[in-house]
């Protein structure tokens, strides 16, 4: 069940939006166990975001939901790859995206919970 929910500094067209969630659907594989079976997205563009009190160049903030345990060299390796996807997609530098992740041990689905 992982959700990744983005915030974008840059305005996506319809193309950059499902090459994310495309390769977003790849890269969720490297956390064992989660595929893009399970996977939901959002996309929030042209937000107004500041690093270092500056919004001169693109950047990125990722929230990375997760049911179950957390796994820090798996959440490591998925670090590597949202950097790279928005990189490739959106042309934000690494040094310019932050990522959150949040293991949950309760989840619910279809009127019920995991």
């Amino acid at each position: 069940m992982p959700f990744i929910n983005s915030k974008v500094s840059v305005k996506m067209t319809e193309a950059q939006e499902v090459e994310l969630k495309t390769r977003l659907g790849q890269a969720i594989a490297v956390i064992p166990g989660k595929s893009e079976d399970w996977l939901m997205t959002s996309f929030e563009d042209n937000c107004h975001l500041y690093f270092k009190g500056d919004n001169s160049e693109p950047m990125a903030f990722v929230d990375v939901r997760i049911y179950g345990g957390e796994d820090s060299a798996a959440f490591a390796k998925m670090s590597g790859e949202i950097c790279k996807i928005f990189g490739d997609v959106l042309g934000i530098k690494a040094d310019h995206i932050y990522i959150t992740y949040m293991p949950y041990r309760n989840w619910g689905w279809n009127g019920d919970n995991f």
